[in-house]
């Protein structure tokens, strides 16, 4: 760059982007382009220019703005998202345009019309951290802006960002309590977009393929792929995108380039399994996402008991090339009990692929494949964690036909694989849950905190971590975790357990939109659902909901034996065990409104 025609100096930045563009744009390219066209002339170009600022520059889907006040970049900033708000309100949330929005002060160059520098790139990395139809700011925005502009900030601390050299403190702008509920349960349906957030290698390893030619082999490629993901999440200096999002690619013919831009990593790795009689080939890569290079690849011929060396090579691998192999010497390798034992964990992978279905039916086959495996393999850790939290879905979804035996059952399998392996994420998990039923929220807590020390990027620890919080009174806490999971996981279905917090706090109509956006809702769902329409004061969809519950009950034989209103009361106490007891007295209250015989 040539010193002539440049200068510095000091402006506000604004920088946005659309939300899920590649998705738009893969359904209706067309249709996508005019109604951004239009956007950009009736509200983003007015509501600048309003403000005094000018747009420097547009890039796709995204723009960069410059104003020379602060206080009118962030007040510009907040026009257009609750201008947005109310747009294409006759499209499903999923098709509609949403933007995300980052204001930084700092320092630029000025070239022509073009601007650059520091304060340029922190912008467009506080526009990536920002939430659908959100805004993020820097530290010195806020510094100058509080006491002028009547907005709630939520700070969220200092973000080490990508090729900035120093920590840069992040306040989001509340806009109308934070984070629209519809935008949160609408993320799940959009294309993968996990900002970068630090400076640590990012590797997404997508589902090995299934090269037996047997399709009901994939539970085994699919739980090959998951451990090595669960392995590779101990790593402190790796970030590692979660099972739920690298297997939406499962079966798809994207390009790396493309699966690294869209879940925003550097790295992929792939592979194949090809397993046959008593033998087992797999093959796996290494790929630099950015420039779709090969890092390394490998194939392997082994019999199947060695299979755990070849996910041990995979791991070292991967771990010794991305954060070296100092730290990979120090990490302590998972202890795998079943070692010698391949009967036993191939009865686990099946029971692992059968409870992400949800149905009664796959979780009473999922119980079997686990008391199977550990019949084999008593101390095996992770059969013993899995089996505690499929005993306990019967027991909550009244399943059970011994409901109080399940329930004990649930808790001693956690207990002994606690005793077996302290250090497994899984085990924690395992033990949060049935600390909750425990009634020992404290505990409850421990553990799923623990969970998270062992691996910070296990989406499905966040999501029964929020379900304490709600019990434990700390609604707000639930609603940040849940929103960290939908982060790590844009595709993770989580409407139900976002919307429990904002039926405890009164917020019926949000409620009742991320629990309508559930197809084939669970009675536990349909409860809430039900509730959340009497206290609306919806009484005839309310009365409509409380007969799909009782359609659903029909199955249930626990919920079926309830006959007295003290009945149902002391069902709905022991799987909602709030710890202050007014949320439960207001749940009662609505689902006596919704027409439940309590």
């Amino acid at each position: 760059m040539s010193d002539e025609g440049v200068k510095r100096k000091l402006a506000a930045i604004l920088a946005a982007d659309v939300v899920g563009y590649s998705r738009l744009m893969g359904e209706d390219e067309t249709g996508t382009l005019e109604r951004l066209k239009s956007l950009r002339r009736k509200l983003v170009q007015p509501k600048i220019m309003e403000r005094g600022g000018r747009i420097v520059k547009l890039m796709g889907d995204g723009l960069l703005a410059e104003f020379p006040s602060v206080v009118e970049a962030v007040q510009c900033a907040v026009d257009m998202q609750q201008s947005m708000a109310g747009r294409e309100t006759d499209l499903p949330q999923a098709r509609r345009i949403r933007l995300r929005i980052g204001v930084n002060l700092g320092d630029i160059i000025v070239e022509g019309s073009d601007i650059y520098g520091d304060g340029v790139n922190v912008a467009a990395r506080l526009e990536a951290l920002a939430d659908p139809g959100g805004i993020c700011i820097s530290g010195t925005v806020f510094d100058h802006v509080k006491g002028k502009v009547a907005l709630d900030f939520a700070d969220l601390g200092e973000q080490q960002f990508k090729n900035i050299d120093q920590p840069v403190q992040v306040y989001r702008i509340a806009l109308d309590g934070g984070v629209d509920a519809n935008e949160a349960a609408s993320t799940s349906t959009q294309s993968a977009v996990l900002p970068k957030l630090t400076d640590k290698p990012s590797i997404a390893v997508l589902p090995f393929n299934n090269m037996s030619g047997d399709p009901e082999q994939d539970y085994f490629s699919d739980g090959i792929t998951e451990d090595i993901i669960t392995a590779l999440s101990r790593f402190k200096d790796l970030s590692v995108v979660s099972r739920n999002s690298s297997f939406v690619f499962k079966g798809q013919a994207a390009s790396l380039r493309d699966v690294g831009e869209k879940l925003r990593v550097d790295y992929v790795v792939e592979g194949s399994i090809r397993k046959a009689g008593s033998r087992v080939r797999v093959t796996a890569q290494l790929i630099d996402a950015r420039s779709d290079t090969h890092i390394w690849a490998d194939r392997y011929d082994r019999s199947l008991e060695d299979i755990f060396e070849v996910q041990d090579d995979v791991v070292r691998r991967v771990a010794s090339t991305l954060v070296g192999r100092l730290e990979y010497e120090r990490q302590e390798r998972a202890r795998r009990q079943s070692k010698s034992q391949l009967r036993a964990y191939d009865l686990y992978l099946r029971g692992r692929e059968l409870i992400f279905n949800w149905t009664k039916s796959d979780n009473l086959k999922a119980r079997d494949f686990l008391e199977a495996a550990i019949e084999i393999e008593p101390d095996y850790a992770a059969a013993l964690a899995l089996s505690s939290e499929v005993l306990l879905r019967m027991w909550l979804n009244g399943w059970s036909e011994n409901p109080e035996q399940d329930r004990a059952e649930s808790f001693d399998a956690a207990r002994r694989a606690g005793e077996i392996d302290d250090q497994d994420s899984r085990v924690h998990t395992a033990l949060g849950l049935v600390y909750i039923w425990e009634r020992n929220l404290d505990k409850a807590k421990h553990h799923f905190e623990t969970a998270l020390k062992l691996n910070p990027n296990d989406t499905r620890v966040l999501i029964y971590y929020s379900r304490q919080a709600v019990f434990d009174g700390q609604t707000e806490k639930a609603i940040e975790l849940c929103h960290r999971a939908l982060k790590l996981n844009p595709y993770g279905k989580y409407s139900q357990h976002l919307g429990i917090p904002y039926f405890v706090t009164r917020q019926y109509q949000q409620a009742i939109e991320l629990f309508d956006t559930i197809s084939n809702p669970p009675a536990q769902t349909l409860t809430l659902l039900a509730a959340s329409y009497a206290m609306a004061g919806d009484e005839a969809k309310a009365a409509s909901t409380y007969a799909r519950f009782g359609d659903v009950a029909k199955a249930c034989p626990v919920i079926s034996s309830l006959s007295q209103p003290e009945d149902w009361q002391e069902y709905f106490s022991e799987r909602w065990p709030f710890r202050n007891a007014e949320d439960l007295e207001h749940l009662i209250e609505a689902l006596g409104k919704a027409g439940f015989p309590v």
